[in-house]
């Protein structure tokens, strides 16, 4: 269990941002109730509880500003963190983001029943911002699913293999496993963003340490009381690890030179700064950025 852990932490620990703190931005409301209210959930380490405000908005920054003047743009404020010497786990962190943005949107529906809605999200952001919608998707959100008009996730760590990507191929799925039951009705309207060789949203899935660590971080909320929702989550990696050998496959990976191996994966991927480059990763021939092609996305939903 200490590898797993120490694995574990390797894996938040490839969870960064690009260090903005931030708060609320607005791209020129309506004066009365924008057409389309789009929630965007920044990044580990790119807001907190309690933002000094400034200028830059992190990795969401080109996707938000700018939009069409019918649009309005609240980001969500929540811890960001990952470890618990920051004040609050991921699992935790994560789930406060998805509350204050279900409030959110819960907020505009009651103040304007005939607005559409958008979901963004960064990293650790995309992580709660997929959440949200599939709660929405599935039918337990606070508006129907007929109201999302899009949902963008970029470097989601939940992103499953059957979600609609936005750029070339990419191996792997996201390292802290996929969503039980998908984004449901809001699935035609979901987008996902991974460049190859980011750990976070392509992780191998034969790794069954590096799955493992991502379930305990996915589920490191110690005030949770979903309890539930542990054993669909389990299922996939269980039944992928019975299939490729089961116990005696998951002994091989913890030896020592699979364990050094796996650190020297984490360390070059780290290095790489793959995970901040969606600024200017090219998703098709033409060289359009991952972000500048999810504002025009969104542009085109207003």
């Amino acid at each position: 269990m200490a590898i797993v852990a120490a694995a574990g932490a390797a894996l938040v620990g490839s969870i960064v941002g690009t260090g903005a703190t931030v708060g609320t931005g607005v791209a020129q409301a309506a004066p009365s109730c924008p057409s389309l209210y789009v929630v965007a959930i920044p990044g580990t380490w790119e807001t907190s509880d309690h933002p000094s405000g400034g200028a830059d908005r992190g990795m969401l920054l080109p996707v938000t500003d700018n939009l069409p003047s019918s649009v309005r743009v609240d980001y969500v404020t929540y811890p960001a963190t990952a470890f618990p010497w920051e004040g609050d786990v991921y699992g935790a962190s994560k789930r406060q983001a998805v509350r204050n943005g279900r409030g959110m949107i819960a907020a505009m529906a009651k103040r304007c029943p005939g607005t559409r809605y958008g979901i963004v999200g960064y990293s650790q952001g995309a992580d709660a911002a997929g959440d949200l919608a599939a709660e929405i998707g599935t039918g337990t959100g606070v508006v129907p699913p007929n109201k999302v008009a899009a949902v963008g996730l970029i470097s989601d760590p939940r992103r499953s293999p059957t979600d609609a990507l936005v750029g070339p191929p990419v191996g792997g799925a996201g390292a802290t496993g996929p969503r039980p039951g998908g984004f449901g009705w809001v699935s035609p309207n979901v987008r996902t963003i991974c460049a190859p060789g980011d750990l976070y949203c392509a992780a191998p899935q034969n790794d069954f340490v590096g799955r493992i660590a991502g379930f305990v971080v996915q589920n490191s909320d110690p005030g949770s009381s979903d309890k539930k929702g542990y054993a669909p989550e389990a299922a996939p990696i269980i039944g992928d690890l019975t299939k490729d050998g089961g116990l005696s496959t998951l002994q091989h990976q913890l030896t020592e030179p699979n364990n050094v191996a796996r650190g020297k994966m984490f360390e070059n991927f780290l290095q790489s700064g793959v995970h901040q480059d969606y600024r200017s990763y090219a998703i098709n021939g033409s060289g359009e950025s991952a972000t500048t092609w999810m504002h025009d996305w969104f542009a085109s939903k207003a």
